[in-house]
């Protein structure tokens, strides 16, 4: 027997979408009490809330319900140039045994994924101004994906589409002559700088091993930066940092660039400004204390580093490895004239030649 039904409590899951700006194939739509909630990071809608509410408030007869449970009732949404479809999924006082198993199991799952990511993401330097709650909400927007060696993850000059966190394993920004220009590993993010840039992507990332990638989808990227912006902050920071890495690896460097030695030798930066034949400045500050580097036309004019001056000084840091950089455009009127301490290569060739002497001595 048929009966007129008003959904003022009820479940509706998204079974179809196409340019949604805002909703993903697979969530929910809750309402209780005539209220619409929405699943977490995500605003409301406007014309999905309109049509829901003529739904949920319409005295027709959308559904058949019998003791064995209720048919799906099919709804679409395409008021802002998108579309979605959604189902009538269940009313909270006609759930079936069957649907409570399904909860159960759904819940079971979201815990499970939950434990499983939220210790590496809590490392993150990223999502560091996150509290537990709002990083486990995040937590259950990610996907798991687990990627053979050898594979391409994202291919240079493609529309960014993802954010992939490493979980474990190896991936590699490789070049376009196919060199390695580096490498990422556990807790390391990438795929951001093109979400962010609205760019392609610049760059091919390859797997270098079996690894395991969590990932969050451009829709739902946007939502999380929307609801905290603070993350805007950290990986806007994160984007110039990396542009300037790159640009340094491909052989360009301007004033102002700064940058960690972890990632870039003094050798790499020295050989930089020679073959380009720069004049500037270095300023490297240290564990140890600060040093700068002088370079009229490439070659170096003037060095000191603590009380070492000139080539020692040289030679002492051509072994630092980490420490920050700062490279400014310009020299000194007085050391317009000065005359190179020494042949570049020769510098720095004796500098690797005494480190290498230090590490055969017992």
């Amino acid at each position: 027997m048929k009966q007129q039904v008003k959904y003022r409590d009820a479940i509706f899951i998204v079974t179809g979408e196409k340019s949604c700006p805002i909703y993903n194939l697979g969530e929910e739509l809750k309402v209780v009490n005539y209220s619409l909630s929405v699943p977490s990071f995500k605003p409301s809608c406007l014309f999905l809330t309109a049509e829901i509410s003529k739904i949920v408030t319409s005295r027709e007869s959308f559904s058949t319900f019998s003791r064995f449970g209720s048919q799906n009732a099919r709804f679409d949404c395409g008021g802002c140039g998108g579309m979605i479809h959604f189902e009538f999924k269940k009313e909270k006082d006609f759930a079936t045994l069957q649907m409570k198993l399904l909860n159960e199991t759904e819940e079971r799952r979201k815990r499970q994924h939950l434990d499983k990511f939220f210790g590496v993401l809590r490392n993150l330097d990223i999502f560091e101004s996150l509290d537990d709650d709002a990083l486990s909400d995040l937590t259950l927007l990610l996907e798991l994906k687990t990627i053979p060696v050898d594979k391409v993850i994202l291919k240079k000059g493609e529309p960014g589409s993802h954010l992939y966190i490493v979980l474990s394993g190896q991936v590699a920004v490789i070049a376009d002559d196919r060199s390695r220009l580096a490498e990422m590993g556990t807790g390391e993010i990438f795929g951001e700088m093109s979400l962010l840039s609205g760019e392609p992507v610049t760059s091919s990332i390859h797997s270098s091993a079996d690894t395991e990638v969590a990932i969050l989808s451009t829709k739902n990227f946007k939502h999380v930066l929307k609801k905290y912006p603070i993350l805007q902050i950290f990986l806007f920071k994160l984007l110039v940092k990396r542009a300037q890495t790159m640009s340094l690896r491909s052989g360009k460097i301007s004033s102002g660039m700064t940058g960690e030695l972890s990632e870039i030798s003094t050798v790499d930066l020295f050989q930089l400004i020679n073959s380009s034949q720069k004049t500037g400045r270095f300023d490297l500050i240290l564990e140890q204390g600060k040093a700068m580097v002088f370079f009229k036309e490439g070659e170096i004019v003037h060095a000191r580093f603590l009380e070492l001056r000139n080539k020692e000084a040289i030679f002492a840091l051509v072994g630092v490895k980490n420490g920050h950089f700062i490279y400014t455009k310009g020299i000194p009127k007085e050391l317009d004239k000065a005359p190179p301490i020494g042949g570049f290569m020769g510098i720095i060739m004796e500098g690797l030649q005494r480190i290498d002497e230090h590490k055969e001595k017992p």
